[in-house]
């Protein structure tokens, strides 16, 4: 079996009340890759997902979002859920690690709210993003380039509108994943 993302090390970050299947769809495909994933949060132990209309099951934390660096990990996920989105965007930690891989050029994937953790000024620098509404203003402040396109690949960070485009934002994280994981060893 194929594994090109062995060895590599994926950051999740996520705080209570994230899409659960934004987390865990992702995650599922990319664990058979080989991927490494783990869980960042601002919460401790363990931290709880938004299914459908209610609270989903819960999920162990790896990592407390102020012991991490960015430079830890090869990839980015950025699951949606307003709740989480909303705590995650109150910490200095959660800019200063999307930052770093905005900074490197390193692989993002962010879906729905998620998106809206991409809006570190300066930091977008003309990138490309599917952006709903509610977000689009924050996003062109920070450098980014709303799209009309639900789904939108620009260079080596995906971003998706939500629920609909989930397939195919999956499919898409695992093919740009899988592209810059063999482009890094390549060189």
């Amino acid at each position: 079996m194929d594994q090109p993302l062995a060895g590599k090390s994926i950051a999740i970050l996520v705080a209570n009340g994230f899409e659960e299947l934004e987390m865990t769809e992702p995650q599922r495909a990319l664990l058979k890759l080989g991927a490494t994933l783990r869980t960042i949060s601002t919460e401790q132990g363990l931290v709880n997902g938004w299914h459908g209309k209610s609270w989903g099951h819960y999920f162990p934390v790896d990592k407390q979002l102020g012991e991490v660096l960015g430079a830890d990990y090869d990839m980015l996920l950025l699951p949606g859920g307003e709740r989480s989105v909303a705590k995650l965007q109150k910490s200095a930690h959660t800019r200063r690690i999307v930052g770093h891989f905005l900074d490197a050029h390193k692989p993002i994937g962010a879906i729905d709210h998620g998106i809206q953790l991409l809006a570190i000024p300066g930091k977008l620098k003309g990138r490309q993003l599917a952006a709903p509404e509610a977000f689009r203003a924050e996003l062109e402040e920070a450098g980014g380039k709303p799209s009309d396109e639900a789904l939108v690949v620009d260079n080596v960070t995906i971003t998706a509108l939500g629920h609909d485009e989930l397939a195919a934002f999956v499919e898409q994280v695992v093919k740009i994943f899988s592209e810059a994981a063999t482009v890094r060893k390549a060189a």
